[in-house]
């Protein structure tokens, strides 16, 4: 696992100088007229940003992957995400965003709302498939709320900082964000280690697992708390940023062991790389105005999830 490990702290050492000078109007330390204010409170916490998003995402991927044993398992697909965004929506729709830490509040709210309903639901029997369900209705009724309040926007303002701030972009972001998403984003990080032992027994089978002495709610419990964090913490500081935690998992497995508990810290690294080149790549696009950076991703991974299904087919013929 050194290997890859290494090779990504390479990328990303290199990745992360391009990113500070990309843009629009690519920066010259030597002549741009207060180069270094533009570095240190514009594009450097934008980047550190997009750093602390993408390890959570990828990690938060590679662990979801582990637990339900199936490659096409996404963090956003279990409610946390959508949870999150509500409760983003929310703030917007009665108009508490004006303050710069009411819109991220809301959103942990919402994605700590539904790491509570997860939890209620799905941790009494601790079971693989009532979790998923649970997940899944979940992130269904938050969807469907979050459909609604757009639906029923008290003004074309509303509708239109809903619209634009659901497609997820790390633009005009502070070092309020980054001090608000890297704290949890790494306690996240350290529940999801918390579960790697017993995501690795789980590769045996449920029942193999319980004989090796895996408790099946503490590791419903730490992958509800790591993934709500890591999550949670992402969405409510960038909006919905999809695809990474289903891609990066895929793309670092081949270089590691394959166990669920070599895979988090490759994929938390892999993550990182890919949102801050997605984001670099997102600024110098010549465009009227800056790609989203959930735009992005999602123009990504929908091929790569097609590429997926079709390789499980080919498997499965």
């Amino acid at each position: 696992m050194t290997r890859p490990v290494l090779l990504l702290l390479g990328l990303i050492a290199l990745a992360v100088p391009l990113s500070l000078l990309a843009g629009r109007v690519w920066l010259d330390p030597a002549s741009t007229p207060n180069a270094a204010v533009i570095l240190a409170e514009l594009r450097l916490p934008r980047a550190v940003l997009a750093l602390v998003i993408g390890a959570g995402l990828g990690a938060s991927g590679a662990a979801m992957q582990g637990y339900l044993r199936n490659p096409l398992a996404d963090p956003g697909l279990f409610g946390i995400a959508p949870g999150a965004a509500l409760g983003a929506v929310a703030s917007l729709w009665f108009g508490y965003a004006a303050s710069p830490f009411l819109l991220p509040l809301f959103a942990l709210a919402g994605a700590a709302g539904a790491m509570a309903l997860l939890a209620a639901i799905a941790g009494r029997t601790g079971g693989i498939a009532l979790f998923t369900l649970a997940g899944m209705m979940i992130a269904s009724l938050a969807g469907a709320l979050t459909s609604l309040a757009i639906s029923l926007a008290p003004n074309a303002f509303a509708m239109s900082e809903i619209v634009t701030w659901l497609m997820g972009a790390l633009t005009d972001r502070s070092w309020n964000d980054v001090a608000l998403a890297a704290p949890l984003t790494l306690a996240g990080i350290v529940c999801l280690a918390m579960a790697a032992r017993g995501l690795d027994a789980l590769v045996l089978g449920q029942a193999a697992a319980r004989s090796l002495g895996m408790e099946p709610r503490r590791l419903q419990f730490w992958l509800i708390a790591g993934v709500g964090l890591t999550v949670g913490s992402g969405v409510a500081v960038a909006g919905i940023v999809g695809f990474v935690g289903l891609i990066v998992p895929h793309l670092v497995r081949p270089f590691t062991d394959r166990r669920p508990s070599q895979l988090l810290l490759p994929s938390a690294l892999a993550g990182a790389l890919l949102v801050l080149v997605a984001d670099s790549l997102c600024r110098v696009l010549p465009l009227v105005t800056e790609l989203r950076l959930g735009i992005a991703l999602s123009l990504i991974g929908a091929p790569f999830f097609l590429w997926l299904l079709l390789r499980m087919r080919r498997g499965l013929a």
